[in-house]
C-alpha cells in the first residue's frame, strides 16, 4: 500500500495531514482516521515517558537519553547558568530510511 503525501499543502506532515491521508487513500472515516493517528503516537509518547526506547522498522530508532548536568551561559549576559540534568529523547534514522533519502538527491 502505497500513501501520497503531494496533497499537502505546506511541508509539515501533521497529525491531521496523516488523518486526512487515511481518510482520502484508505478508506477510513474521519473519526477512525484521527482516533488511529492520536493512538499511534500516544503509543510511542507513553512508551518514551517509560523510558523505553522505540524502533519503527525501516524508518528509525527513538531512544531517551539522559543529560548530564553541566555548566551554561547566558549568550545575552555572559553570565554563568547551571544547566540542569534532564532526559532527551533523540532520533536515529534506519539504513533503509537513509538509502531512501539518498535516491531522492
Amino acid at each position: 500500500m502505497q500513501l501520497s503525501v503531494e496533497s499537502l499543502e505546506t511541508p509539515a506532515l501533521t497529525k491531521a495531514h496523516l488523518a486526512d491521508l487515511l481518510f482520502e487513500q484508505i478508506g477510513l472515516n474521519k473519526r477512525e482516521s484521527k482516533d488511529m493517528v492520536e493512538a499511534f503516537f500516544e503509543l510511542i509518547s507513553d512508551a518514551l515517558v517509560d523510558g523505553k526506547d522505540t524502533k519503527i522498522s525501516s524508518f528509525g530508532n527513538f531512544q531517551i537519553r539522559t543529560k548530564a548536568p553541566r555548566p551554561g551561559r547566558n549568550p545575552r549576559t555572559g553570565q554563568a547558568v547551571p544547566i540542569e540534568a534532564r532526559r532527551v529523547v533523540t532520533f536515529h534514522a534506519s539504513h533503509k530510511l537513509k538509502e531512501q533519502i539518498q535516491g531522492a538527491g
